[in-house]
């Protein structure tokens, strides 16, 4: 029986720059696909500590790239907040970068003239509409104002 080599620390440390030369990932997003690859080596934390001294690793710049892919495919920020909460980004990031778009009225009016391009105002649609807006993590003031845009 040839037994299973346990991954060296290289091995590791390469993996995560392919898996970090495709897109941003945060730190326990990283962890998560690592373990799954080579089991729970005690590696990978010296991996992801190396990662992050040498700034290859980074959530403050995963989060930035996150809001701004995901504000641009017509997502709100209640949404992307949850969705970075459940990949383990502080609080503090996600607030700090939520707060640089200013521009999330106008992000919910593209989304809802994307969806409804023939929009109009009769109960059934404005409920749909708001359902639609809400459902994509825009709040209560952003979803009033696309109603009273129209």
């Amino acid at each position: 029986m040839i037994p299973i080599d346990e991954p060296d620390f290289a091995t590791i440390y390469n993996k995560s720059l392919d898996l970090l030369s495709r897109r941003e990932h945060s730190a326990f997003e990283l962890i998560q696909k690592l373990k799954k690859r080579y089991g729970s080596s005690n590696l990978i934390d010296d991996v992801i500590i190396r990662l992050q001294e040498s700034n290859l690793l980074d959530d403050q710049r995963f989060a930035e790239a996150y809001i701004k892919v995901r504000a641009r495919k017509g997502f709100g920020p209640r949404r992307i907040d949850a969705e970075l909460q459940q990949r383990k980004v502080s609080e503090a990031i996600i607030n700090q970068e939520l707060s640089i778009i200013e521009n999330w009225n106008e992000l919910a009016l593209l989304a809802f003239k994307k969806k409804f391009s023939n929009f109009q105002k009769d109960t059934k649609e404005i409920l749909k509409a708001k359902s639609f807006l809400q459902n994509r993590g825009f709040s209560f003031e952003q979803i009033e104002f696309c109603i009273q845009e129209t």
